[in-house]
């Protein structure tokens, strides 16, 4: 059965900020069913206008841009509570493809409703701006990592930001969460080639840091894992909206 925004199971989680009732009643309009798909299925083309929006309630997949040579660039990932396709909403076509990397299940939402938003719920439009600004926010920090940082550093920051994220969701069980995601594809978020990346993801396990084997991700120790990422140890997850 479809959950209800209400009862939906990550809106609960901390990560994500607090829903008036008449934001969640909004939602639970806006929302006109659910998907699953398989591993592999392309949930979004570049250059389509995809008459439906997406948030990914589980499960998780990769946004990558495609080349003449038909060889493709991973240039991100997706994870529960990120909304798919808003380039395609406010564009009228997708810059990117999305694939989903595991089985997903996603929140389907009316391309056409969307400036009802704007229209009906100002709020839930800021909402709308602020996931926008966040991704340019991640892009310059992911220009500046590529640029800046060795290949050591990007890995560590990789493995860090996608702890912070899985623990927010509640994907960590003891030390470890799932992480579904081929080398390949953290090579080319890294801006690294795979064998690079291979020996400094064996490097990190060497000295007893972060272990990634098998689809699961493993920090062995926190400390030494953001001191190498250069990332503050007390961070706290940056709350934001859930569409």
């Amino acid at each position: 059965m479809p959950v209800q925004c209400r009862n939906c199971p990550i809106r609960k989680r901390p990560l994500f900020a607090p829903m008036s009732e008449s934001e969640v009643d909004f939602m639970e309009g806006f929302k006109t069913g659910e998907l699953e798909v398989d591993p592999g299925t392309t949930l979004m083309l570049e250059g389509s206008n995809s008459p439906q929006l997406y948030t990914a309630l589980e499960g998780m997949g990769i946004r990558y841009k495609s080349f003449a040579s038909g060889e493709r660039q991973v240039i991100g990932f997706v994870l529960p509570g990120d909304f798919i396709g808003l380039q395609a909403g406010v564009m009228d076509a997708m810059q990117h493809s999305v694939e989903a990397t595991t089985k997903m299940r996603l929140c389907v939402f009316d391309r056409k409703r969307l400036w009802s938003l704007f229209q009906d719920h100002p709020e839930r439009a800021y909402d709308l701006t602020w996931i926008s600004a966040v991704e340019e926010h991640f892009l310059g920090e992911s220009l500046s990592v590529v640029g800046q940082m060795s290949g050591i550093e990007r890995v560590a920051r990789a493995i860090a930001q996608f702890h912070d994220r899985g623990n927010a969701l509640g994907m960590v069980e003891g030390k470890r969460m799932p992480l579904p995601f081929r080398q390949q594809d953290l090579a080319d978020a890294l801006g690294l080639s795979l064998v690079h990346t291979n020996k400094m993801l064996r490097r990190l396990c060497a000295e007893g840091i972060a272990e990634w084997k098998n689809g699961w991700l493993k920090v062995l120790d926190s400390a030494r894992l953001c001191e190498t990422a250069q990332l503050p140890a007390d961070r706290e997850p940056m709350t934001r909206p859930l569409i």
